[in-house]
């Protein structure tokens, strides 16, 4: 029985590259992964899925898995989807579906949080739903284990309101320790 994965870590985690590197994984093996993400990840293109590192490989669109049947999913060996923090309640069930009804192994990355430390949508049906749940660690910048995410504005104070959505990379976010998310403490050096 195929098992649904999700395996959160907070920004600059290498959930991404841990994506691509499962990928390549699979292929060498001679078998089949199917990438996804959310059609409001678009920071690298709407069908490409890239990491900070440089890694790339093309992609669909979670809007494109719900579409496809389920004898076209049972072609693949795994599906893996990026940003899943993105996902709806709804696709979310769907990747239970895919692991449940098809027998394909999914293997989910995203945040947990927003920058209020909030759940996101998705994060929190994942939680609820996901057979196996793993933290990909990252630290802060006084050596803890960093597991919120800070939106911070052009002077580098910390951003404590707004939307949740709002697409950026080390440009706008850094992730930090609770403590340090509570103080305000992001340890940029602007």
């Amino acid at each position: 029985m195929a098992k649904f994965y999700f395996r959160y870590g907070s920004m600059g985690s290498s959930k991404t590259a841990n994506a691509l590197m499962v990928a390549y994984n699979y292929a060498e093996k001679g078998q089949r992964s199917l990438l996804v993400k959310p059609a409001i990840d678009t920071r690298d293109g709407a069908h490409v899925m890239a990491s900070r590192i440089g890694l790339s490989h093309p992609c669909i669109l979670m809007d494109e898995l719900m579409d496809m049947r389920d004898d076209d999913v049972r072609s693949y060996d795994c599906i893996i989807v990026d940003e899943a923090q993105f996902c709806t309640k709804e696709q979310v069930e769907r990747l239970t579906d895919i692991a449940d009804e098809c027998d394909v192994p999914v293997i989910a990355y995203g945040l947990r949080t927003d920058f209020r430390r909030d759940l996101f949508e998705g994060s929190q049906w994942l939680l609820a739903w996901a057979d196996v749940i793993e933290e990909v660690k990252t630290v802060c910048w006084c050596g803890r284990a960093a597991t919120c995410v800070a939106r911070f504005d052009a002077h580098g104070n910390m951003v404590t309101e707004g939307g949740q959505v709002m697409l950026g990379s080390n440009d706008k976010y850094v992730s930090v320790c609770r403590k340090h998310h509570k103080l305000g403490m992001l340890g940029l050096s602007r």
